[in-house]
C-alpha cells in the first residue's frame, strides 16, 4: 500500500471517528500535519478497577499501514499486566500479522489489515477489563493480579486518581 494510500485509510477512520463516536475513547491527531500519529482518550471501563480514570495514549502508524499494525503506549500512568512499566501495550492484535515465533498466539490472533482504530480500541478497552496474566509485559503486575489481588487494586486506584488530575494537562 502507498504512502498515500495509508494516509488517506488514517484520514477516512478519523472522520468516522468523528462523525460516529465510540463509547469508551476519543480520537485525535497529535500534530494535524501528521495523520500517523494519533492521541486517543481511553475513559475507564465501567465496572473495571479503572473506572473513572481518563488514560492518554499515543497510536503511531507504521507507514504501510494497514499492512503492519500501530503501537500503542500510555502516556498517562498506568498499573496493568499488559501494560510495561514505559507504557508499551503488549496485546495480540498490534503483533505483527503471521505465525507467532514462541508458539502463543495463533495467526487470526495477531494484527490482520481489516482492523481499524475502533477494533484495535476495543480490544484495548476489553484487556482493561480482562487482562491476560499468562504473557504478561510487567510481570509484577500480573504477579500481584494472581496473588494479592488487594495491593493490585490499590496501584489501578492510585493511576486512575492521578489520571483524574492530568487528564486536561
Amino acid at each position: 500500500m502507498s504512502l498515500e494510500q495509508s494516509a488517506l485509510l488514517l484520514r477516512r477512520q478519523l472522520a468516522e471517528l468523528n462523525r460516529h463516536p465510540v463509547d469508551g475513547f476519543s480520537a485525535g491527531l497529535i500534530d494535524d500535519d501528521d495523520i500517523y500519529r494519533w492521541e486517543v482518550l481511553i475513559i475507564g471501563p465501567p465496572d473495571t478497577y479503572y473506572e473513572g480514570g481518563f488514560f492518554k495514549t499515543h497510536l503511531t502508524f507504521p507507514r504501510d499501514y494497514p499492512l503492519k499494525p500501530p503501537k500503542l503506549k500510555f502516556m498517562t500512568e498506568i498499573w496493568h499486566p499488559n501494560i510495561d512499566k514505559t507504557g508499551d501495550v503488549c496485546i495480540s492484535i498490534l503483533h505483527d500479522p503471521g505465525e507467532d515465533k514462541f508458539g502463543y498466539e495463533r495467526p487470526e490472533e495477531r494484527w490482520l489489515p481489516v482492523h481499524t482504530v475502533e477494533t484495535i480500541m476495543v480490544s484495548v478497552i476489553s484487556m482493561l477489563a480482562d487482562p491476560n496474566d499468562e504473557s504478561p509485559a510487567n510481570i509484577d503486575a500480573a504477579k500481584e493480579w494472581r496473588e494479592r489481588r488487594e495491593e493490585f487494586k490499590k496501584k489501578v486506584a492510585r493511576c486512575v486518581r492521578k489520571s483524574q488530575e492530568t487528564a486536561w494537562d
